[in-house]
């Protein structure tokens, strides 16, 4: 049977200098960047291939060019040349294979069909088990990402401001909350509460077989400042349980060596006599040493009162990891210490709780990763995130790092998630480490990652062996990380 008869649309031809891993051929058919074709391989069968780069070549010189600036006519000869990084095909034993010996010159090339792509590409529909996140870029090819290798594996969702990665977030912690997946959600902006309405509809929620809903009876909510962020429970630390220079560090004074022994000191009496205690009451215990040199410390232990994140009885991590459930840590409105204190505490309880299985396997989501693990400078929620990281898999704990500036995120730990998902960046930095951190991203992709429309991610990892891009399907619920509009 003839490749047309077989229903495949010819493209082009195949001409020059021809490779195993890359070839040129002349555009006859409508072809764009970032489609899949297939080429028909004399040994192997059919080959599939991607469009990473088209140039449209003609003969249009400065001469003619000026004579057509007058108003003349000339003739232009012009042909339209496409450049393909070639994939593979796959071998009896269902291995990706690529072609030892390079295609012949002449040969036709052809738009790719669907079974061909979901079969090289390995693309499975792991329905049971699997987040729905849209469909293959210009394919009606649903793509599934493996929930299990997905936390086992850590997964960072990277992408520049104002390019999707919250939304896409959104969609990822919609299919968790339908497989009943526990998580923990730290949401610096407070943009992940909308999870408990349903978005309206949209023509796209039937291009992507889906319907509106909310999740509020499957979230919870905990804030360490519940007056601001209303319908939050407050998240509260146990005074009792932090070491004297933790304590000192969150306060900004500049000789914090002075005050270690006089808080100790009160901290250890009050430990002693009542175990756990208030801020305020530490405060007593040190004006009762009628020490002006104390003013400074006096003034620190205030700021944290005011800022209302310890209690005599701290929010237990039980209350806060509920099997199935979404816990929801909104810190808009808190201080960036603060904000790396409840990091830090809270990812090293879900790490040791774990380890002990005292809790149920959950995910672990860090919105803004890049200020609590960041590659340069110092976090407090550093070294924890990096523990997580490197041993949380073996535990039972994924970790998710979402953020618009990959370059400053701690590299150890960007290399350590195997599933990515980037969507628009145009920072040369942030380039930079993704192409050094994605593998099998070929040149083209790279570059076409800083054209990428709004709601196109590229993938890989999971079950998803190469880099795919996929047009995110719409959120269920409504989107919370809108921009506020000024006029």
């Amino acid at each position: 049977m003839a490749p047309e008869d077989a229903g495949l649309k010819k493209v082009g031809v195949i001409y020059g200098d021809v490779g195993t891993t890359e070839f040129r051929f002349t555009v006859s058919g409508y072809v764009e960047q970032g489609d899949y074709v297939q080429v028909l391989h004399p040994r192997e069968g059919w080959v599939l291939g991607r469009v990473d780069a088209m140039e449209r070549k003609t003969d249009l010189s400065l001469e003619k060019a000026h004579v057509m600036a007058r108003g003349g006519k000339v003739d232009i000869s012009e042909m339209v040349s496409a450049t393909v990084s070639v994939i593979g095909y796959r071998d009896e034993h269902g291995i990706l294979q690529h072609p030892r010996t390079p295609f012949p010159a002449g040969a036709y090339v052809y738009l790719a069909k669907d079974d061909l792509i979901r079969e090289v590409l390995g693309i499975e529909e792991h329905r049971e088990k699997g987040a729905y996140i849209g469909k293959l870029y210009g394919h009606d090819i649903p793509i599934y990402l493996d929930i299990n290798r997905l936390i086992q594996k850590h997964m960072a969702v990277l992408a520049k401001t104002g390019s999707g990665k919250s939304y896409f977030t959104g969609v990822i912690l919609e299919e968790l909350l339908k497989h009943n997946v526990t998580a923990v959600v730290i949401d610096p902006h407070g943009e992940y509460g909308s999870l408990r309405k349903p978005a309206r509809k949209t023509p796209a929620h039937d291009e992507f077989g889906i319907s509106p809903r909310g999740y509020g009876d499957r979230l919870l909510m905990f804030s360490p400042d519940p007056e601001l962020n209303r319908g939050c429970r407050p998240l509260n630390f146990t005074l009792s349980h932090m070491s004297p220079r933790d304590l000192l560090n969150l306060m900004n004074l500049g000789n914090t060596r002075s005050y270690l022994v006089p808080l100790r000191k009160a901290m250890d009496l009050l430990k002693t006599s009542k175990g756990d205690f208030t801020l305020r009451e530490l405060m007593r215990v040190i004006e009762a040493e009628e020490e002006d040199s104390l003013g400074p410390l006096l003034g620190g232990l205030e700021y944290l009162d005011e800022v209302g994140i310890f209690a005599r009885r701290g929010t237990r991590i039980t209350e806060l990891v509920q099997k199935g459930k979404v816990a929801i840590v909104n810190l808009r409105g808190v201080p960036p210490d603060i904000q790396q204190l409840v990091v830090q505490r809270l990812a090293t309880a879900l790490f040791e709780l774990r380890k002990r299985n005292k809790i149920p396997p959950l995910f672990l989501v860090v919105e803004e990763a890049h200020n609590f693990v960041p590659q340069q400078g110092k976090a407090d929620s550093s070294a924890i995130l990096r523990t997580i990281a490197s041993e949380g898999r073996k535990f039972g704990l994924g970790l998710a790092i979402i953020s618009q500036r990959p370059a400053k995120i701690d590299k150890n730990v960007l290399s350590q998630c195997n599933t990515q998902i980037i969507l628009r960046v145009t920072n040369p930095n942030d380039l930079n480490a993704i192409g050094k951190s994605v593998e099998g991203l070929t040149k083209g992709s790279l570059e076409e990652i800083q054209r990428l429309p709004i709601g196109v991610a590229l993938v890989v990892g999971a079950n998803i062996p190469m880099p795919i891009f996929v047009k995110v399907r719409p959120r269920e619920t409504m989107h919370g990380g809108q921009s506020v509009e000024v006029l």
